[in-house]
C-alpha cells in the first residue's frame, strides 16, 4: 500500500512539473494576483476575465519570474475568459483535452501561480457536465464541478487529469462559490473569435425588460403565466426601428414563449446576428406582432 501511495505522489508531482512552465502569473487587479495559462507559443495567453480590473497596466510574470507588460485581446464576460498578449515567443504551450472520458471521482490536480513559485492543489472532480448556460448568458459546451480549493491564484489557473493532460482553466467568477473549469472545446470556440474580433458578437434588441404576470385569460390564451415587460428602448436600436414601445410586454420571440430574461438570452445567440425574428407583444390588452431585425454588439454582461 505504502508503494502504491508514493508511486501515485511521484506521478502528481510529475504532472505539476510538466505543467508548471506553462502556467504564469497575472497582475491585472488591486488584490492578489491571478494566473494564466500559455495558450499559444507565440505569446498568448489565457486568463479569467473577472481577475483583470482594468485592460491597462497589466502585468505577466513568466514562470522565469521575469514580469513583461501584456496587453488585452479580448475578453468575454459571460464565460468569464479573457486573452492577453505578451512579447514572448516560444513559450511551453500544454497538451490539451476533451473531456470525454473524465468521469465524477476522477482526481484532478490545480497548478496556479499566485506569485514566484507555483502552487499545486488536489481534488476530484465533482461533477462533469455538458452544455450549460452561464447567469450571464455565456454558453459552455462542457464545465467541469472540482472540489478544489480556491487559494490565491486560482482564478486563471490550470486544472489537469492524472495523465497530466490540460483539461480545463479554472474559475471562482461564475458561479458563487463553486470552483468550476471552462472545457477545452468552450475555449477554443471563445479563444479562436477573440482572435479573431477581439470581442464576442451577440445580438441584442436594445430593450431593458422586467419580467411581469400576465392576466389570467391572457396567460391561458398564451400558455404561459408571465412576460417581459418593455421598461427602456434605446434609440434607434433594431427594437425601436421595429416599433416597440415602452410598456409593451414581450411575450414571445420566434414563437418561444418569454416569462424571464434569461429566457431571451439564447435567442440572441451570435448566429441570429441580422435575421429577421418575428416579436410577439401585448400592447394595451392585446396581442400584436411586429418584425425585428436582430442587431449585434459587444457580449458584455446582459442585456437584451
Amino acid at each position: 500500500m505504502a508503494g502504491k501511495l508514493d508511486d501515485l505522489s511521484k506521478e502528481l508531482a510529475s504532472v505539476v512539473e510538466r505543467s508548471a512552465p506553462s502556467v504564469v502569473r497575472v497582475d491585472g487587479r488591486r488584490r492578489a494576483s491571478a494566473s494564466g495559462v500559455v495558450w499559444s507559443a507565440e505569446g498568448v495567453v489565457a486568463t479569467a476575465n473577472h481577475s483583470l480590473e482594468w485592460d491597462e497596466g497589466i502585468e505577466v510574470a513568466l514562470p522565469d519570474t521575469k514580469s513583461v507588460p501584456a496587453e488585452v485581446i479580448g475578453r468575454d464576460p459571460t464565460t468569464d475568459l479573457a486573452l492577453l498578449r505578451v512579447s514572448a515567443s516560444g513559450l511551453p504551450t500544454l497538451q490539451w483535452a476533451d473531456p470525454d472520458g473524465l468521469k465524477t471521482g476522477h482526481l484532478v490536480v490545480g497548478v496556479a501561480r499566485p506569485g514566484r513559485a507555483v502552487r499545486a492543489s488536489l481534488g476530484v472532480l465533482s461533477v462533469v457536465a455538458g452544455s450549460w448556460r452561464t447567469p450571464w448568458g455565456g454558453q459552455l459546451d462542457g464545465y467541469l464541478e472540482t472540489g478544489l480549493a480556491r487559494h490565491p491564484g486560482f482564478s486563471g489557473s490550470l486544472l489537469a487529469d492524472g495523465a497530466g493532460r490540460a483539461i480545463g482553466l479554472n474559475t471562482s467568477g461564475l458561479l458563487r462559490g463553486v470552483t468550476l473549469a471552462v472545457a477545452p472545446p468552450t475555449l477554443r470556440r471563445v479563444f479562436a473569435r477573440l482572435l479573431e474580433h477581439g470581442e464576442i458578437r451577440r445580438g441584442f434588441l436594445g430593450i431593458g425588460t422586467y419580467p411581469v404576470r400576465l392576466p389570467a385569460a391572457l396567460a391561458q390564451q398564451l400558455g404561459q403565466s408571465a412576460g417581459l415587460l418593455i421598461v427602456s428602448v434605446e434609440p434607434d436600436s433594431p427594437a425601436a426601428q421595429a416599433g416597440l414601445l415602452q410598456g409593451d410586454v414581450l411575450v414571445a420571440l420566434d414563437g418561444h414563449g418569454l416569462g424571464h430574461a434569461g429566457d431571451l438570452l439564447p435567442l440572441l445567440d451570435e448566429d441570429r446576428i441580422g435575421a429577421e425574428a418575428a416579436a410577439r407583444i401585448v400592447r394595451a390588452g392585446e396581442l400584436r406582432e411586429a418584425r425585428v431585425t436582430i442587431g449585434s454588439r459587444a457580449r458584455a454582461r446582459p442585456s437584451a
